[in-house]
């Protein structure tokens, strides 16, 4: 009996053997069948044809605007203002009366040195008619030409600082800034206001070395804005630095004409197009077939079936195609769309 127990433990013990080796090689061939099922799968995407086409070749770059003119207004002498006779916003004329300061300190200098003036002078005459008669001598003559020199000096002096009282408009334009007031005292130099000048405007860009040989004075350029964006202005290439900064760019300027029914303000954001007028055929694909960006471009070819990444140069973007300087050829297929399911090596299938 004991025997027959042993018999049963063993035969069931061979069942689960058996049992848990073909559960084993199943499961091994189920593997083997996914990974070569993982293999043959196909990814769907798009292409594009790597062609020639004719483009405009141009330069364009972000700018800031900038005020055609621009000036401080700065008083000329010491006082307290008696007349301050501009406001924020106001357009006023080169030379244009925009505050006094009190003169009456400058007035009283003046008919002191006039008066000074005006008795050496008579001094002088005497002394002259002296000398002639031998009751003088030529060295009293002579100081007395030297004080009335200068004494009439100081009565230059003395008008300059009346004259210097009279706060003036050293540039036409728009009163951008208004930092006194009636009453105020003033020392001599002191910021009064600031004019801005936008009859015209200026444009500041920085080109990089290459960009700076393709670009001349006074080319015609176009210039657009976010703020008006169905509209494009004119401008001029007025100054190219010629010394680069420490970027290695260089510094240019874009002069444009500001309308009053489209009024540009300095410090706005623009786009400056520098268009050539010299077309060339360039290597070009659809910008979405770029899988990173311009600076590290690259893009999946399809050779045979297989998706191979390939690191290429670009060039100027337009229209939806970019150029392509370096690493493909006329007539290769990219992809333009599916990217983002690809590596290296995955097999992919266009639609016919």
């Amino acid at each position: 009996m004991k025997k027959k127990y042993v018999i049963i433990i063993i035969l069931f013990a061979l069942v689960i053997l058996m049992v848990f080796k073909l559960s084993s090689n199943k499961k091994i061939i189920n593997e083997k069948n996914r990974a070569q099922s993982a293999q043959n799968i196909r990814i769907p995407v798009k292409t594009a044809t790597v062609i020639h086409k004719q483009i405009e070749t141009g330069i364009v770059k972000t700018g800031n605007l900038i005020p055609y003119k621009q000036a401080k207004v700065l008083a000329g002498a010491s006082g307290t203002l008696s007349a301050v006779n501009f406001n924020l916003g106001d357009m006023v004329a080169e030379g244009q009366l925009l505050a006094l300061a009190d003169t009456r300190v400058q007035q009283l200098e003046l008919e002191k040195a006039q008066s000074i003036a005006s008795k050496l002078h008579a001094d002088l005459d005497t002394y002259t008619e002296l000398l002639q008669g031998q009751a003088a001598t030529q060295e009293q003559v002579n100081n007395l030409k030297q004080d009335y020199t200068s004494a009439l000096n100081q009565v230059a002096q003395a008008k300059k600082n009346m004259s210097n009282a009279k706060i003036k408009a050293p540039i036409s334009g728009m009163i951008a800034s208004k930092i006194v007031e009636q009453g105020m005292f003033i020392n001599a130099g002191a910021e009064v206001a600031t004019i801005v000048n936008l009859a015209k405007i200026n444009v500041q860009v920085n080109l990089s070395e290459a960009e700076a040989y393709q670009v001349r004075k006074g080319q015609q350029v176009r210039v657009n804005t976010d703020i008006y964006p169905n509209e494009a202005f004119v401008g001029r290439v007025s100054f190219i630095s010629p010394q680069a900064d420490q970027a290695n760019n260089f510094l240019t300027e874009i002069q444009v004409d500001n309308n009053s029914r489209l009024s540009l303000r300095a410090g706005t954001f623009v786009y400056v197009n520098f268009p050539s007028k010299n077309t060339a055929p360039v290597l070009v694909i659809p910008r979405e077939a770029i899988t990173q960006s311009v600076q590290k471009p690259a893009v999946y070819l399809v050779d045979h079936g297989v998706a191979k990444l390939r690191t290429i140069r670009v060039g100027q973007e337009t229209g939806g195609f970019i150029a392509v300087l370096s690493g493909l050829k006329a007539g290769e297929q990219v992809v333009s769309s599916g990217q983002i399911n690809l590596k290296d090596g995955s097999l992919v299938s266009t639609p016919k």
